[in-house]
Order: C-alpha cells, then sequence, then structure tokens
C-alpha cells in the first residue's frame, strides 16, 4: 500500500492479466491496479490516519536528518527516482543538495513524468530535469552526464515491501545496473514491530483502508465492464508471522458470479482475492537482501524505530 503512482495500463493488457490471476486457485490481483484517480485519492487519505504511521515517520526521519543524509550522498550526484512522486520528501532533498547536476524522475507513465518535471522545474530553476518514461524494475537507459556525476537511486515510501523476497532480490541488482559502478542507493523500508500496531495501520477505524483495498473491484468495473458488487466483499488484512508481512484480502461474503468480458467467474462464500502484500523487514533482513550488491553506508530511523531510511554503496 505503498506506491501512489497509476499504471498506465492497456485495456487488453489488462483484462488479460486479471482473468489469468482471478481463475487461480488462489484468486489474486495485481495491486498495481489500485491507483487509479480514485485510489490515489483514498491513499492521500490513509496517509493522514493516525494508524498509518509509515508516511509521517519517514518525512519525519528525513526532516530531522536531511542534513546528515545530503553530507552522506555525492553532492554533484545525479538524483535518480525510481517511481517518481515529487513529494515533500523528494523536495527536502533537492533543496538539501545545492550541486546536484540533474534529477531524473523515473516512471510508466509519460504523462505523470511531464506533469511532475513541469513542477519541478517551476520550483527549481537551476536544476536540470530529465524525467524517463520507463519500467524501473526492469534495465532501462539513464540520460548522459559528466564521468565525475554518480547517480543515485531514490526509492522511498517503503514500496520494497510490495515485493515478494525473490523479486526484491532481483530488484536489487536491477539497480545496482541502473547506478552504475559507482552508485548508491538511498532506501526506506518498513521495519518488524509489534503486529497490533502493524494490524492497526492496514485495519484503521475510519474504514479508510477497506474502501481503498474495494476500489481495485470498483476499477475493474469502471475500466473493464466488470459487474463486481462491492457490497458483497469485506477487506481483510493479516500478518502473516512466517513471511513478516502484511497480506490484504478480499472476502466474497456470499456465493456469487461475477461477469468481465463476458467471462463467468464464481466466488464460494468465503473464498477470497489477494489483492497485497507489505513486507517488513529488520536491519539484519534488509541487510541479507541488499548485501549481494550494495553495502551500507548509514542508516537513519525514528525514536521508536518502527521505519529505516538507508544509504548503500555498490561493492
Amino acid at each position: 500500500m505503498e506506491t501512489v503512482i497509476e499504471q498506465k495500463t492497456g485495456t487488453a493488457e489488462m483484462l488479460s492479466e486479471v482473468l489469468e490471476v482471478l481463475r487461480q486457485e488462489q484468486k489474486s490481483l495485481p495491486s498495481k491496479y489500485f491507483y487509479d484517480e480514485r485510489g490515489s485519492n483514498l491513499f492521500e487519505e490513509i496517509c493522514e490516519l493516525d494508524e498509518y504511521y509509515l508516511t509521517r515517520t519517514e518525512l519525519n526521519i528525513m526532516e530531522q536528518n536531511i542534513s546528515s543524509m545530503a553530507g552522506a550522498i555525492p553532492d554533484n550526484c545525479k538524483l535518480v527516482e525510481l517511481g517518481s512522486g515529487s513529494s515533500l520528501k523528494t523536495r527536502l532533498l533537492l533543496k538539501a543538495l545545492p550541486g546536484l547536476q540533474a534529477y531524473v524522475p523515473v516512471d510508466i507513465s509519460e504523462e505523470f513524468l511531464n506533469s511532475v518535471a513541469e513542477n519541478i522545474r517551476s520550483e527549481f530553476p537551476d536544476l536540470t530535469v530529465s524525467p524517463v518514461a520507463a519500467d524501473y524494475t526492469k534495465p532501462f537507459q539513464l540520460p548522459e552526464s559528466p564521468e565525475d556525476c554518480p547517480n543515485v537511486a531514490y526509492f522511498p515510501g517503503s514500496t520494497i515491501g510490495n515485493f515478494t523476497r525473490e523479486k526484491a532480490e532481483e530488484f536489487m541488482g536491477v539497480i545496482a545496473q541502473i547506478v552504475g559502478e559507482d552508485g548508491s542507493l538511498l532506501i526506506g523500508f518498513d521495519q518488524i514491530k509489534n503486529r497490533q500496531v502493524l494490524l492497526d495501520a492496514y485495519n484503521d477505524s475510519e474504514g479508510v483502508t477497506a474502501a481503498f483495498n474495494k476500489n481495485i473491484l470498483g476499477r475493474l468495473n469502471r475500466d473493464l465492464g466488470a459487474d463486481f458488487n462491492l457490497n458483497q466483499f469485506e477487506h481483510k488484512a493479516i500478518y502473516n508471522e512466517e513471511k513478516n508481512r502484511i497480506e490484504m484480502y478480499l472476502v466474497s461474503t456470499t456465493d456469487q458470479k461475477v461477469i468481465i468480458d463476458e467471462r463467468e467467474l464464481l466466488f464460494r462464500k468465503g473464498e477470497s482475492i489477494h489483492t497485497e502484500n507489505s513486507h517488513k523487514y529488520s536491519k539484519k533482513s534488509f541487510r541479507e537482501l541488499t548485501q549481494s550488491h550494495f553495502k551500507e553506508v548509514a542508516t537513519w530511523t525514528d525514536d521508536q524505530d518502527y521505519f529505516a531510511i538507508q544509504l548503500l554503496t555498490r561493492y
């Protein structure tokens, strides 16, 4: 529940992907489909909830440690934001790095990127802003820069938690390839903590997370002409102790039939659709995840040790 950028996908591709995963024994839906306009707005509401500590905790860490972070990052670097958001956190970094050679926001949505680039250029008129429309989970070509300009990838928001362990390890290899031999990575991750704190964060008392979760079905109705009855599904979030992750589901409250593009899908009462994982890490387990490609330079956390931001460099 950390990525806030709408992923532009063709209708035919979306239909094919959705039908495939909804026909599996454990039905699921890709979490990227959370973020249409309504989903993004609901996520913004989630970020303001008392129970949802992640966003404000990460921002507080940035605000309290920005001088230390800026001192550890090469001042003449190129900052490459993976999954660009142009958020408060990004602006803090841009202001703290006056010698920055360029800011490279990367996202699959070209329309969104152009909007981000325009806003950043107006706020930082002396900064070179070079957006790249690409799937950042795969290798892509960065804009050219001077030889003495190292690349620093920025991956905030604990989005790494949405990857399975295997995919997260693969992604570290992709980032290492993107930033190159002298490159670095500034990344946030949510830490393992009290079970109830985690459950409360994904089962808020106001029901905003439930609305956010159900909205993925609403999007299928809007984009694919499906006929999901959102009132016949319940939001469920559990903590999987073995895998150290929150798992989100939508559970059918009755036996029902859903039509998508004239295809019939049957749901039994109690049958679930797995919509998202959010993995939590200890510093040790996160080091195990990154150590094949990166070494730790510095780690910043909050007073409760809920969240961590690390600067890593290539070996």
